[in-house]
């Protein structure tokens, strides 16, 4: 008779099983692939539209048909650093909700960052420095991204400059001094230091969006100087595939298979790391695994946005991409969950949720933050307010799995912890957290701005 002792808690993997290959799903998605879009001309960009803030390494993965990408040694070496990540079954949690459900999560805030994020932030600095690049310039949402870039730029000799979301800016001080402690320059977003920043002075509490342009801004003015994206483009979600291949080795070494992979989604790297493996069996082998993508009401793009061409930023500098928006120039909401606060998502993941391949869901940041505080009374793990969504997400499917009687096996990401976040758990636990939503209002204004002679896919 096994006892508790006996079960495993967590699923650990040696540093000779870190992926040698990243996996590129754009050649299994069904259809052709909507291309982005030049923003004057309206037509297919190409690499050479890209080659002003990225360097050519970059834009051959972006564009890239093979199925695997080869990791470069000296990014397989850095990823020795944290990787490979932990993967745990939340027996705690699943006594807590009295569910016959398992539940496992992939830990991704074992990173130097605290985040999934190095994992493409770390070839990105190494692309850019082998191209002779001395400064990369980004934005940041909740400051992962901005933090893992300052890290990542570090070990490669890279200057790094991060233009944070203002309310993520005010609300973490302390991603900022993590940001400053790797060497990086923060600037407050809008600043004064862009005419992107100036032209947007009356956002104060800013956007991904301005952020965006303000970094693009820039890179594209200085030759040396690169921009370098934490979420959305091909190349992005390519990098955090590591965090999938792990969990498929490390559910075999727990003898199960997900029925469902959940994920919170803001512009798609972490689900897309977490989720892209498993989907290319659902493609290649016909298995049957569920997806979930957890957003925010706040900012709810799979949900509530429109499939069309709209800009990546706010200013109208970067291509076009198809993909569910809520309009370039949305400014959400000062939501906790800094990193979900982007007004579109992936091209791939928006292309799968619209063939019905992907499940989104949308919730309130009260409800969140509760199944946050249950997660962390069974589990011990303060999680960060985004991956709190995907928790959310988890907990209904236990749910519906102890009123069905069946043993559901759920898989969730884990993207990062709440250390930094301290602050939303104090409004929390104050009662003073509000719950915005999007509203219909909001839809309308932003579908009338959406970029003219842009051809229709909806």
């Amino acid at each position: 008779m096994s006892t508790m002792s006996d079960t495993p808690t967590k699923f650990l993997l040696t540093e000779d099983r870190i992926p040698t290959h990243w996996i590129n799903l754009l050649p299994d998605l069904p259809g052709e692939p909507l291309p982005p879009l030049h923003p004057g001309t309206m037509q297919p960009a190409g690499p050479p539209d890209l080659t002003p803030i990225f360097p050519m390494a970059l834009i051959e993965q972006e564009v890239s048909s093979s199925h695997e990408v080869e990791i470069p040694e000296e990014v397989r070496d850095a990823y020795r650093l944290w990787r490979p990540t932990p993967l745990y079954r939340a027996r705690r949690l699943e006594r807590a909700l009295d569910t016959p459900a398992h539940i496992y999560y992939k830990y991704e805030g074992v990173s130097p960052a605290g985040s999934h994020k190095p994992n493409t932030a770390v070839p990105q600095a190494y692309a850019n420095a082998q191209a002779g690049i001395k400064k990369l310039t980004t934005e940041t949402g909740a400051g992962q991204w901005g933090s893992s870039l300052a890290f990542a730029c570090r070990l490669f000799g890279l200057e790094c400059e991060v233009f944070m979301v203002g309310s993520s800016y005010d609300q973490k001080p302390y991603r900022r001094s993590m940001m400053q402690t790797w060497g990086a320059t923060v600037h407050r977003s809008p600043s004064d230091r862009t005419e992107s920043g100036r032209a947007n002075a009356s956002h104060p509490t800013g956007s991904l969006g301005i952020a965006i342009s303000e970094a693009v801004e820039i890179a594209a003015q200085n030759p040396d100087t690169n921009y370098s994206l934490g979420s959305v483009l091909n190349h992005v979600l390519l990098h955090q595939t590591v965090i999938g291949q792990e969990t498929i080795a490390q559910m075999e070494m727990a003898g199960e298979a997900p029925d469902v992979v959940v994920g919170c989604v803001g512009g798609g790297s972490n689900f897309a790391g977490l989720a892209y493996p498993w989907l290319r069996r659902n493609l290649r082998e016909g298995a049957n695994v569920r997806f979930v993508a957890a957003e925010p009401a706040a900012c709810p793009t799979l949900t509530r946005g429109v499939y069309a061409y709209d800009f990546g930023d706010t200013a109208g500098l970067t291509p076009l991409m198809p993909m569910f928006t809520l309009g370039h120039d949305f400014v959400p909401p000062p939501v906790h969950a800094g990193g979900l606060r982007y007004h579109g998502d992936a091209p791939s993941l928006c292309a799968l949720v619209k063939e019905g391949l992907i499940e989104a869901r949308a919730y309130r940041q009260n409800e969140t933050f509760a199944a946050a505080l249950e997660f962390a009374g069974s589990e011990g793990i303060i999680p960060a307010p985004e991956p709190a969504h995907a928790i959310r997400a988890t907990i209904e499917e236990a749910t519906a799995a102890r009123e069905a009687g069946e043993e559901r096996v759920i898989l969730f990401g884990l993207c990062g912890h709440g250390h930094f976040d301290l602050g939303a758990y104090d409004a929390y636990l104050a009662g003073t957290l509000e719950d915005p939503e999007f509203g219909q209002d909001e839809l309308d204004d932003a579908l009338s701005k959406l970029p003219q002679g842009a051809p229709s896919i909806a």
